[in-house]
Order: C-alpha cells, then sequence, then structure tokens
C-alpha cells in the first residue's frame, strides 16, 4: 500500500473513537485508493515510455525528412539544369530550322537577284552607247536626234533604277528571313509576301536539283490590303509550306491512287489568299499522294518527319504552328490520300 494511505491505515485502526463499522468502510476507501494509485502509476510509468519511444521515432523523422528534403533541392537542381539545357537546345534547333530554311532561299534568291541584275547590266550598256550616240549627234548639230536619244536614256535609267529597287527589295527580304524577330507586328503586303517566297522556294529547289520542275498557280485577293503581322515569322510560315508543298507534289501518285491508265503526273502547286470577314486565309495546296489518316495528327509534334533521314528536321511545320497560333490564328490541314493536301493559314 502507498506509504501515505498506510500511515492513515494505521492511525484509524489505533482510534478507539472510530467504531468497527466505520472502521471497515475507511479501509475498504483507503484500499480502493491505494488500487487506483497503482494504476495512475502504471499508466503514468507506460505514458513515459511511450513519451520516450516518440521522441525517438521523431528524431529519426526529423532526420528522415531532412535527407528527403535535400535529396528533392538536389533534384530540383538537376531538374532546373535540365530544363536550362532543354531551353538551349530548343534554341539551337530552332535556330538550325532557321538557317536551313535560309540556306533552301539562298539559292532562289540569287536567281532573283540575278534577274534584275541582268536588266541594270544590259540597260547600263546600252545606255553607254546612247550616251556616245547622243555625243555624236550634237557634234553633228542634231538637237532633235540628240534630245530623242536623251529621252530613251532617261528611260533606260528609270529601267534600272527600277530594277535596281527589285534586287535591294529581294535583298531586304532575304535580310528580314535570317535576322532574329523582332517580335513586333508590322504593315504587311501579305500578298507580295506569299508571291515573294512562292518564286524563291521554287528557284532554291531548281538550283538544287535541275530535274526538279513543278507548276505554279496564284489567286490573290486584292481587297487584303495591308495586315499586321510579324513578317519575318510570318514568312517562315509561308516558306515552309510552300517547300513542303513542292516536296509533296514531286513525290511519285500511290500505287493505284489513280484510277486512269494514262495519267501523267504534273506537280503542281497552289497559293492563294482570300479575305472572309475580319479574317485572311492563306492557302498552300499541292496534288502530292496527301498525307496518311495515320500520321495526321502527329505532323504537327516537333521533330516528327517523313522527309528521309537528314533532309527535314521535323521542326518546320510545329514552329509554323507555334507561329500562326502566337498571331492569335490558327493553321488547319484537309488532305485526302491520293489527291493531295492544303494547309490553311487563318489570321
Amino acid at each position: 500500500m502507498n506509504q501515505h494511505l498506510q500511515n492513515i491505515f494505521n492511525v484509524i485502526q489505533q482510534d478507539e473513537s472510530i467504531t468497527a463499522e466505520q472502521k471497515n468502510a475507511i479501509i475498504k476507501s483507503l484500499k480502493d485508493a491505494d488500487k487506483e494509485l497503482e494504476i495512475t502509476a502504471f499508466k503514468l510509468d507506460r505514458t513515459e515510455k511511450v513519451k520516450k519511444t516518440t521522441a525517438i521515432l521523431l528524431e529519426e523523422t526529423i532526420d528522415e525528412l531532412e535527407q528527403k528534403r535535400k535529396a528533392i533541392e538536389e533534384t530540383n537542381a538537376a531538374l532546373q539544369k535540365l530544363l536550362d539545357d532543354l531551353h538551349a537546345t530548343q534554341a539551337q534547333l530552332i535556330q538550325s530550322e532557321k538557317m536551313a530554311s535560309l540556306g533552301e532561299l539562298t539559292a532562289g534568291i540569287a536567281h532573283e537577284i540575278q534577274n534584275p541584275l541582268n536588266f541594270v547590266n544590259n540597260f547600263s550598256d546600252v545606255s553607254t552607247e546612247l550616251v556616245d550616240e547622243m555625243n555624236e549627234e550634237i557634234d553633228k548639230g542634231n538637237l532633235e536626234d540628240a534630245k530623242q536619244i536623251a529621252q530613251d536614256l532617261k528611260q533606260n535609267l528609270e529601267k534600272i533604277n527600277h530594277h535596281g529597287k527589285r534586287a535591294g527589295d529581294i535583298v531586304k527580304g532575304m535580310l528580314q528571313h535570317s535576322r532574329s524577330s523582332s517580335g513586333v507586328k508590322e504593315p504587311t503586303d501579305i500578298n507580295a509576301l506569299a508571291d515573294e517566297y512562292l518564286r524563291l522556294a521554287y528557284h532554291g529547289l531548281r538550283a538544287k536539283d535541275k530535274s526538279f520542275n513543278a507548276t505554279m498557280k496564284t489567286d490573290f485577293d486584292e481587297s487584303i490590303g495591308i495586315i499586321n503581322v510579324i513578317p519575318q515569322d510570318m514568312g517562315r510560315v509561308i516558306l515552309n509550306l510552300i517547300t513542303n508543298a513542292f516536296y509533296a507534289a514531286s513525290l511519285p501518285p500511290p500505287a493505284g491512287g489513280f484510277k486512269d491508265p494514262d495519267y501523267v503526273h504534273s506537280p503542281t502547286v497552289w497559293v492563294t489568299t482570300k479575305k472572309e470577314g475580319n479574317t485572311v486565309l492563306i492557302s498552300v495546296r499541292d496534288n502530292g499522294p496527301g498525307i496518311s489518316q495515320k500520321i495526321l495528327d502527329k505532323i504537327f509534334q516537333p521533330f516528327f518527319t517523313t522527309k528521309p533521314t537528314g533532309q527535314g528536321t521535323g521542326l518546320g511545320l510545329s514552329l509554323s504552328y507555334d507561329i500562326v497560333k502566337a498571331h492569335g490564328g490558327e493553321l488547319k490541314v484537309v488532305t485526302k490520300e491520293g489527291e493531295g493536301t492544303e494547309f490553311i493559314v487563318l489570321i
């Protein structure tokens, strides 16, 4: 029995003023209290043990959490590095795609520049001869003939100026295509842009492959006028779609794709523009073999290409899709196997 209760018990036993019945009742209460004290002491002892065990477990848990926190920090740092590397790689790939498209343009640009330069050279030669003739007529006193020659000379100089500006515009377009996008929309003649890239893409492909030939057909809606786009970016979209169209049109038709046995495939690319309300449509269509339904949902995915290895980055359509989307527009595709494909830009 608890020492304090034992003392009380001894006092009660010696107290003769308390009746035996009262003593029994008090002793019973003391024994009950003693049992409760024992139970309480047991519980306290157990609680203390649990407390110590919990403290040990808590300390171990804290150590484990700290280790996990450090591991997460290291993982986050590694992921951030991977993300930075991915962004750097993406930027390099985008630049590679731009340079690839620029390479496709180079031969076409050279061809386009050569035409106005030929005019400039020819008219310069003729003008030199006219100056000599004019001087002879002046020496002879034939002022009327000299004036007529001077008028011809003036017309030649106007033509030289016109074709010189034409060559300058081609160079300007090349520089616009090669430089980084300003990201700023500018008033742009979308018809002129489409026509320019159509011819440059065609001559570029002809320069790389002399056997390449295709028919180009255009239908430009003159009511479109000037619209606000980022010319470098929209030029890349148009160039990519036209280059792809020429490539597709030059592919042989699928086996059994045409019922007429006498049919002779003539590669053709159509480039059209149209204004519908507040929307401008730019369409590039080819009469190639079309796109299989099996891969149709993959064509805008980065790095997906059906071209042979080394002939395509698989980024052209993906970048074009992103550029059109950034303009608040939409890039759609309509295709039918054996009949061709049409890409439509809506802005």
